[in-house]
């Protein structure tokens, strides 16, 4: 009696239960799918988490993504916060497919890596990832991992309802958990996605509202020198001016002993000064060479583009770092990225690789990362492009009557590829293109330098002129009034080769500009932030150099072209 009692009981118990399950299941709603509106909404997802995963491996990835965000990173995803900038991500995943403005920064989505990256001026702060694997996690598994969060937030609007769990993982990153809002209906939700954010501390911000109008001015200005020994008026440029680069030629380059001990007494001269400086020169090869001594000389970029072997172009690039390393140099105006188009050109000729743009792209790019490789900064030129001028304009300003279709079918095609493998530096040449810009050369044209370059080719890096002393603009334009414009076209740096007299007066005109307001100091300020994060990117520091060792840089020369000059 006592038994068939018994079994009747645990067969009510059962029914009971089962209910009860059956209920549960039906009030149980849907997982949320609407994105945290701290971020910009993306793609939606079609794929629900679901509950009842294996415990082991769950909490395997949730010890991946935590370890991970203690680098910065999330799972999948080559980016690090606080590191990784908004170009190189570009390079990589291509332009986003949504971009929301928000408080916090610009918010980028991409759709098909599942991902949204947050950037404050350029620099990823916050990574985003709405992948799957990492939404099959629930409250309880972050819980029982990972114990109770530093902080926890709260979110809600009118499509959104979310818990926010915050663990600091280190002093430099933070791993949010969004989900959902925990309901009696659903006590346990499923994760929505992560976020490994890192503060941006914007040192560079900090510095330029410490500095001067002067030093901003100096900053955008890359001025040549005189003699081959420091003189009153290059320290003047310096100490006074604030100059932010300094150009040499062969004539201030006599024996590698001078060059070293001039380069040595440059950098000293700036010591005191808060930003190191580029000291750069014309190194390109063939006839164009500058560095002192008896250096075996590269061969033409006629001839490199003949032999066409893009590792070979590499090579040419890390020695022209390395040469101009040792003597003190850290930014060369190379490579020549102009198509030999016009062959009665009288100024590019062979220093172009090819009058095919294909080749002048590839092995272009690739002299310009071989330098990279060395730490010196390269500054790809003519843009939009020398290659089919019939003036020389050290002696005249060209005339090139083409359209943008036109420059888009050759001479801009490897401009744009170097735009797109990350170059840091384009110089803008003096061609007047009256089809684009009756009034202005391409380096005071606002209409190629911000509509094309800057706009048109997405290119972000430091804009520079040619030199300003060349008879194409002193012809036809006042040195001082020529800054202006070229910096209201869209420069960064203007470059005067000669006389220190017309670097005092291009500074003056632009600092006249800026006080009544024709310049913005925004402007400057952006100019100067481009400025400041390619000394940065390129740890300059002007540090003094030794004695050149020529038998090694000769050695390291023949062994290249003995390699491919058969």
């Amino acid at each position: 009696m006592h038994k068939r009692r018994r079994g009747l009981l645990l067969f009510l118990v059962l029914i009971l239960m089962g209910l009860l399950f059956f209920i549960g299941m039906k009030m149980r709603p849907a997982t949320q799918t609407t994105r945290n509106s701290e971020s910009p909404p993306v793609q939606e997802h079609s794929d629900h988490a679901t509950e009842g995963g294996d415990t082991g491996n769950l909490d395997v990835v949730i010890q991946d993504i935590v370890n991970l965000a203690g680098e910065g990173k999330v799972p999948d995803v080559p980016f690090v916060a606080g590191e990784s900038d908004s170009r190189t991500v570009h390079q990589q995943w291509g332009d986003p497919q949504q971009v929301t403005e928000s408080a916090n920064g610009q918010y980028e989505d991409f759709l098909q890596q599942e991902i949204t990256i947050g950037f404050q001026s350029t620099k990823a702060f916050d990574i985003r990832s709405f992948k799957a694997d990492i939404r099959n996690i629930h409250l309880a598994d972050i819980k029982n991992k990972l114990g109770e969060p530093d902080e926890v937030r709260y979110y809600q609007d009118t499509k959104t309802n979310q818990i926010i769990l915050v663990y600091q993982v280190n002093d430099h990153y933070q791993l949010k958990w969004i989900l959902p809002k925990p309901t009696d209906g659903d006590a346990n939700p499923a994760v929505h996605h992560i976020s490994v954010y890192t503060a941006i501390t914007d040192d560079i911000a900090e510095t330029i509202n410490q500095m001067t109008l002067d030093e901003k001015l100096g900053q955008m200005m890359f001025a040549g020198v005189s003699g081959t020994s420091l003189q009153q008026e290059t320290t003047s440029l310096i100490r006074d001016y604030k100059v932010g680069g300094l150009i040499l030629y062969a004539n201030n380059l006599e024996t590698p002993q001078q060059t070293v001990s001039l380069m040595n007494d440059l950098m000293a001269a700036n010591g005191t000064n808060r930003l190191p400086l580029f000291l750069g020169t014309d190194q390109e090869g063939g006839k164009v060479v500058r560095l002192p001594g008896p250096l075996k000389n590269f061969p033409t970029n006629q001839k490199i583009g003949q032999i066409n072997q893009a590792q070979f172009s590499y090579e040419i690039g890390q020695l022209l770092g390395e040469q101009l390393k040792a003597f003190g140099f850290n930014l060369d105006f190379a490579p020549v990225m102009d198509v030999n188009s016009n062959p009665n050109n009288p100024i590019i000729g062979d220093r172009s690789f090819s009058n095919k743009p294909d080749i002048v792209s590839q092995l272009g790019i690739q002299t310009m990362q071989g330098l990279e490789s060395q730490q010196v900064i390269p500054v790809i030129k003519h843009f939009p492009g020398h290659g089919d001028t019939s003036v020389d304009s050290h002696l005249e300003l060209p005339k090139v009557s083409k359209s943008l279709d036109d420059l888009t079918k050759l001479e801009l095609i490897p401009f744009k590829a170097a735009i797109d493998k990350g170059v840091d530096v384009v110089m803008v040449g003096h061609i007047l293109l009256p089809k684009i810009d009756q009034q202005y050369p391409s380096s005071m044209s606002k209409e190629i330098i911000t509509g094309i370059l800057r706009n048109q080719l997405g290119f972000d890096g430091v804009v520079m002129t040619d030199d300003m002393t060349m008879k194409a603009i002193t012809n036809h334009f006042n040195i001082g009034q020529a800054a202006v414009d070229s910096v209201k076209a869209g420069n960064d740096i203007i470059l005067i080769a000669h006389e220190f007299a017309n670097v005092t007066a291009a500074i003056d005109a632009l600092k006249a500009a800026v006080k009544n307001g024709e310049i913005t100091e925004q402007q400057i300020n952006d100019s100067v932030r481009r400025i400041i994060q390619l000394k940065e990117k390129y740890q300059l520091v002007n540090q003094p150099v030794s004695a050149v060792d020529l038998n090694k840089l000769n050695a390291h020369m023949v062994q290249v072209l003995n390699t491919y000059l058969k």
